[in-house]
């Protein structure tokens, strides 16, 4: 038992045995100057898409959004082709949507709406109403969102809504308009 004076040990040290456990109390303080392994977690899985090209939406309809390309997915849990995230790992998921609202100065932008939705409902929303009416104008909606998935069956997609006076608007490709999410270490 060491009770608090300094040992310099070489070589590997193997504290406990297996099924043992090995209590800190509170105040003693671990420091750590090497490489950490076995403990801790990762936040995995993860993916994040963005758009290959932009997407006109039909005036005042909501409208799934076309993230087709992975900008990275570590556990090939998003489809690109119909645009949904379904991790196969159980837990809690930080999930974001950026959309890129686009009027083309060709309208009067009226509102837009973005959402993340769950398992075919609306889960998380963004509302932004444009009351002045300018012309050209585009604006971003964000969304971040704490979600629970079974690992099994539950899925995200993104939704998008545009009002014009006439004619159509688009959402914005490449990395203005991006969708993804991890998984949140729990301790």
């Amino acid at each position: 038992v060491n009770t608090g004076a300094t040992t310099n040990l070489a070589g590997n040290v193997t504290l406990g045995a297996s099924g043992k456990t090995i209590t800190v109390p509170a105040g003693a303080t671990i420091t750590n100057n090497g490489t950490q392994t076995g403990f801790g977690g990762a936040n995995t899985p993860y993916f994040e898409a963005n758009m290959s090209a932009t997407q006109t939406l039909s005036d005042a309809t909501w409208t799934k959004l076309n993230y087709n390309t992975e900008v990275f997915d570590s556990a090939s849990a998003y489809d690109t082709s119909n645009y949904r995230f379904t991790p196969q790992t159980a837990g809690k998921y930080f999930c974001y949507l950026q959309v890129v609202f686009d009027a083309q100065a060709l309208d009067v932008y009226h509102r837009s709406r973005a959402s993340i939705v769950k398992n075919g409902s609306f889960y998380k929303r963004q509302i932004h109403d444009n009351y002045d009416n300018y012309y050209g104008y585009a604006t971003t909606g964000y969304i971040s969102a704490v979600i629970d998935f079974n690992g099994s069956s539950d899925y995200i997609e993104a939704y998008g809504y545009f009002d014009l006076t006439s004619g159509t608007g688009r959402i914005n490709s490449g990395n203005e308009s991006i969708f993804g999410a991890y998984k949140i270490i729990e301790w």
